[in-house]
């Protein structure tokens, strides 16, 4: 956490919900907070955390990310 005031304080949150409302919540008209909580949830585990490639992970998945750190763990310790 940077300290009060610091323009990089957060980013990474601040960059995945202008993510968010870009490219899910202001391209579709919701009817009913339901319908909306489905795709949020689909966005973010079937799309945002799977496939989208992520410039803090050195451009990978989030998925493939934690596989290559566990792997990666598993060799260390074995």
């Amino acid at each position: 956490m940077g300290s009060v005031g610091d323009a990089y304080d957060n980013a990474v949150a601040e960059s995945f919900f202008a993510t968010l409302k870009c490219e899910l919540l202001h391209r579709s008209p919701w009817l009913t907070r339901a319908t909306a909580r489905a795709a949020i949830f689909d966005f973010v585990e079937a799309w945002y955390n799977r496939r989208r490639r992520h410039s803090t992970l050195a451009y990978h998945s989030p998925d493939s990310y934690e596989e290559a750190h566990r792997t990666q763990h598993k060799s260390l310790t074995a």
